[in-house]
């Protein structure tokens, strides 16, 4: 699906955009988001903290906000927990969108199951197989998509604009949370009382699939309980979020 002409924003529109937003409230842009998208407007939820938070946001602005997950039949049992609670607490649908299991058997045929741990490689096949061909499918029917990335979050994600166009997908990326830091948006989901991953709890600031993510220890990296098997931290990402560096 291509973003409708009427909805379709001039490089000059975003850049007026993404100045104004830099001093808005992730509540304020959640809410023009929703005026220009409608219906056409999803939060794709891996149900971390900045998820659950965004989502709440979302919600109370538009109380028919549409979620979309990626369930790659390995996410921890406390997702899957989290993910009821969210249906029930906001009376809402969660859309979800699994792997192709004919590719998955392959995959699993020729590599085995825990793949992922022998190479970057099998790790971005694993990926790629699990995350990404779904999110294709479920983002080229929309023509917006609401992430929780921030830019604390460090690599490439350092550089998101809040208001950016997805050229994979042919749609518009928004990124209401991108100027938060993590305490920010602890303390939203603590004064809001929203669900949240009981995995939080216990160390995880980050949360993918099960035997991909661990707890990390006082004073490391956000992100280091992710593929913290992988040398490289600036190599942690899955596919999902390709941010574009500028070139000049």
């Amino acid at each position: 699906m291509t973003t409708t002409v009427s909805k379709q924003m001039s490089d000059q529109e975003l850049a007026t955009l993404n100045e104004r937003f830099e001093s808005a409230s992730p509540q304020e842009i959640v809410r023009w988001t929703d005026g220009r998208f409608g219906s056409e407007l999803v939060l794709m939820s891996s149900f971390g903290l900045e998820d659950v938070a965004v989502f709440d946001m979302f919600w109370r602005i538009n109380p028919r906000a549409r979620v979309m997950t990626l369930d790659t039949l390995r996410l921890p049992t406390e997702t899957y927990t989290l993910m009821d609670r969210i249906k029930a607490r906001y009376e809402t649908e969660i859309e979800a969108f699994t792997p192709d299991m004919d590719s998955v058997q392959e995959m699993v045929r020729k590599e085995g199951y825990n793949l992922f741990y022998k190479s970057i490689e099998n790790r971005k096949l694993c990926c790629g197989i699990r995350k990404v061909e779904p999110l294709n499918r479920a983002l080229n029917s929309v023509d917006a998509w609401i992430t929780g990335l921030r830019r604390d979050q460090g690599m490439a994600r350092g550089e998101i604009k809040i208001v950016e166009r997805d050229e994979a997908h042919g749609n518009y990326k928004i990124s209401p949370l991108a100027n938060w830091d993590f305490d920010q948006v602890r303390a939203y989901v603590d004064e809001n009382s929203v669900p949240y991953n009981e995995l939080h709890d216990k160390g995880y600031p980050s949360i993918g699939c099960l035997p991909c993510t661990r707890a990390i220890e006082p004073g490391e990296d956000l992100r280091a309980g992710r593929w913290w098997w992988e040398l490289d931290p600036d190599a942690k990402e899955c596919g999902l979020h390709v941010v574009e560096k500028a070139t000049r």
